[in-house]
């Protein structure tokens, strides 16, 4: 390691704040990649095991030229997730995070997902019909119903719709791009919940994820359900 990435290091470190156990992550330099990705993902790297709120992924994925915030910065952290594996821990993931708040606790890369097939585009004009141009994603009931171009009031951002396999793509990588039933629309926020919720590498639900998404009520149902289950036994 050069003396110079030593002391940008040791500047950043030092540049952090800590809140209790909790240290914050510090933006110690401009971030000037080509692509919204590459420079959100130079961020996390640069505070692994850091608190990163929105506003700072925000700064950081600005437009070095405009200087404008991208509406889809929201959309390529997920990406860092689902297409090059790495690990990015939100409020659904550990209870001392509050909403907005991201850590990358390791550098870690999970195995990412071959490359999806692209939706036919009047296929996809379709499912937005269906759709009611909203987001389709149901939970408990309720559906999203964002549209694009609202705020996301949990996620922050703008809001754009894209198409999703509604079947993981591990499981059925070769949709019929033309098949409407094979599709919905999600905004970006809930993108990253589904694809949390699905080990792309095996098809497998990922019930640790749904779990850490669960409201607090649902999580103390599996909780009660798992000492009940496991009884004694160590």
């Amino acid at each position: 390691m050069s003396k110079r990435t030593t002391k940008r290091k040791l500047s950043s470190t030092a540049d952090a704040k800590t809140s209790g156990t909790r240290v914050l992550a510090a933006i110690g330099k401009r971030y000037g990649q080509e692509s919204v990705r590459d420079r959100i993902r130079a961020f996390f790297l640069d505070n692994i095991g850091r608190v990163a709120t929105r506003e700072q992924i925000q700064k950081v994925a600005r437009d070095p030229k405009t200087g404008r915030v991208p509406e889809n910065w929201h959309q390529r952290l997920s990406e860092l997730r689902t297409d090059e594996g790495y690990t990015i821990l939100s409020w659904r993931n550990r209870g001392d995070l509050k909403v907005s708040e991201y850590l990358m606790p390791t550098s870690d890369r999970r195995v990412a997902a071959a490359k999806r097939l692209k939706i036919h585009h009047e296929t996809w004009l379709r499912v937005l019909e269906r759709a009611n141009y909203r987001c389709e994603w149901q939970e408990s009931g309720a559906v999203c119903g964002l549209k694009s171009g609202d705020i996301d009031p949990i996620g922050g951002g703008t809001v754009k719709l894209t198409p999703d396999h509604k079947r993981p793509h591990a499981i059925d990588p070769a949709a019929d791009p033309k098949n409407l039933d094979a599709w919905q629309a999600l905004c970006g926020r809930h993108q990253v919940v589904k694809k949390n919720y699905w080990d792309h590498t095996t098809g497998w639900l990922n019930v640790y994820a749904i779990v850490q998404a669960a409201p607090e009520a649902e999580k103390r149902r599996v909780y009660e359900f798992l000492k009940s289950y496991f009884g004694d036994k160590p």
